[in-house]
């Protein structure tokens, strides 16, 4: 009875890279409801943690980056995105 030994190279690991787009205080809108502005509070374990702006009484809103699109002053970004 022979034995087949397969040698893999081990590859170092990967650091996992926390690359968030967004920072604290940054203005975001979620795709779902681009009418409400959002800002960031905190970024923690891939998830954003974003407070509804001028509405201290709203719980907070967890969204994923993908969920999430910047807010850019003067630019009308709901009307571009459906033309």
């Amino acid at each position: 009875m022979t034995y087949r030994f397969h040698l893999h190279k081990t590859l170092p690991m990967k650091k996992n890279n926390m690359t968030k787009r967004y920072k604290k205080g940054d203005l975001v809108y979620a795709k779902v409801r681009p009418s409400v502005l959002l800002v960031v509070r905190l970024y923690i374990r891939k998830i954003y943690h974003c407070a509804i702006q001028n509405d201290s009484t709203a719980n907070e809103l967890l969204y994923f980056d993908s969920e999430l699109r910047p807010y850019i002053s003067g630019i009308s970004i709901i009307k571009k995105q459906h033309n």
